[in-house]
């Protein structure tokens, strides 16, 4: 835990009880603060007395008395209507922070130059997240990883000098962390996302821009027209700025050309790693999370030798264009985490050949979006509430069969990919799908899948992400 020693002696408020919520009220005892907390479940609440802080409802308490607001993520600090408890703070003209920010401050206090890489973006934040504290512990650094992914950061150890902190950051958390200073802040890509929080996709390309503006060096994805304005706007600004790209050859900055990455200085090109024969980092998506992760790596220390075993090494994450298993020329790959077109579209575009497992709980747009990755899918096979929509989008294009469950999916399309003599095939889980039709969430969908995998005979597992 890093005690929040930024506010000993002082009165702090805090709303929202959840696990990030308990763990940031710690800090602040820990670090000698007066706290009071709140949370519209009482079982939260309750939760919280047991653990041994003081809760009462802020409605009733003495703004005037309180040095600062610390504010859960997942509540609303303005759209679509700011919380109650927003209200009284900004009435009492109480500064709004969360834990990310506390974070920032005791950095500052403790250790201000403890390299510390912050990962933003719409997609792809989790995997540059992890892929770079996986490069920097297999490099031997002292490495804590947490935010958005993994441990609330306030449970992270505290800063030294030699610590490397790697913290990935949703735009709620940006939008309460108005002093975070990364080392190497990253922007991945910016699409229209959580518009119901922020408003207008200006409002959210706004907020994801703190975080590069405020970083030592800004290292932005510029494939999409608002990540490149931000790299203009914060050049001119004098900001230092290292542009990637995952299609596109750049006159300065890193590109992927192929499975190779690639350095541009001045419109001179040399190759700084490669992802060929990696699988965990699969597809043009994957170049892109690697660049930035590289480029990062590169800021806080490492070497390219460094750099590229950790790449080679990196195990994924689970249930994202995860290997589970292999079987002679068949390979196995959960993706369960791709709840909807979009996000399974990476995956499809990613393997030439595809026995397809997809359904669930449809959402907004059913498949169709995917048609044009369609020629790469030898067989789908249908599950859960989207099968009859689904079998009716993909028509004649592509052979299907309603298999009903994930456990059938698995033993038809091992069934059917074992006989395909076409060279390597993939049997992948790409639901495009919610799965709250048959499962409590996608990582129990991912498990099962597993778990099916495991029992087709003959099939190999792959070590990797749990």
């Amino acid at each position: 835990m890093i005690p929040a020693a930024s506010f000993a002696g002082k009165r702090v408020s805090l709303f929202g009880l959840g696990g990030s919520g308990i763990a940031t009220a710690r800090a602040l005892i820990e670090g000698g603060a007066d706290v009071l907390a709140w949370d519209d479940n009482p079982e939260s609440v309750a939760k919280a007395g047991a653990a041994g802080i003081a809760t009462s409802d802020l409605r009733g308490a003495d703004w005037a008395k309180f040095s600062a607001f610390v504010l859960s993520p997942g509540v609303p600090l303005t759209h679509p209507k700011p919380h109650w408890t927003v209200e009284l703070a900004r009435g009492a003209g109480v500064e709004i922070i969360g834990d990310v920010e506390l974070f920032c401050r005791e950095r500052v206090l403790a250790a201000p130059n403890s390299p510390f890489i912050a990962i933003t973006g719409t997609n792809g934040k989790s995997t540059t997240t992890a892929l770079s504290a996986h490069i920097l512990k297999a490099a031997g650094r002292d490495t804590q990883m947490g935010g958005n992914i993994g441990r609330a950061v306030m449970t992270l150890d505290p800063p030294t000098p030699d610590r490397h902190y790697v913290v990935e950051c949703s735009s709620y958390q940006i939008d309460l962390a108005p002093s975070i200073n990364p080392t190497a802040g990253i922007l991945l890509n910016l699409t229209p996302d959580h518009l119901d929080r922020h408003g207008t996709m200006q409002h959210y390309a706004a907020i994801k821009e703190r975080l590069v503006a405020g970083s030592e060096t800004a290292i932005v994805g510029i494939d999409d027209s608002w990540c490149a304005q931000i790299a203009e706007r914060l050049e001119r600004t004098g900001r230092d700025v290292i542009r990637i790209s995952k299609r596109l050859p750049l006159t300065d900055g890193y590109f992927a050309d192929g499975t190779d990455l690639m350095e541009a200085v001045h419109g001179r090109y040399s190759r700084i790693a490669f992802l060929e024969g990696i699988g965990s980092l699969r597809g043009q998506h994957n170049a892109q999370n690697a660049l930035a992760a590289v480029a990062a790596c590169l800021k806080v220390g490492l070497d390219l030798g460094e750099i590229q075993s950790g790449l080679e090494s990196f195990p994924g994450l689970a249930h994202r264009m995860e290997q589970v298993g292999r079987k002679d020329h068949v390979l196995f790959i959960n993706d369960s985490k791709a709840t909807n077109a979009d996000a399974a579209a990476p995956a499809l575009s990613s393997f030439p050949r595809i026995y397809w497992i997809a359904g669930g709980l449809p959402k907004e747009g059913g498949i169709e979006p995917l048609r044009g990755f369609f020629p790469r899918i030898a067989k789908a096979y249908l599950i859960g509430e989207a099968a009859p929509a689904f079998s009716a989008t993909l028509g004649e294009a592509v052979p299907y069969e309603i298999s009903g469950t994930l456990a059938a999916a698995v033993e038809h399309a091992a069934h059917d990919a074992a006989g395909d003599e076409g060279g390597e095939v993939v049997v992948l889980l790409s639901p495009a799908c919610a799965s709250f039709d048959q499962f409590k969430n996608f990582e129990v969908r991912g498990e099962a899948f597993r778990q099916a995998v495991n029992a087709v005979a003959g099939v190999k597992p792959i070590g990797g992400a749990r």
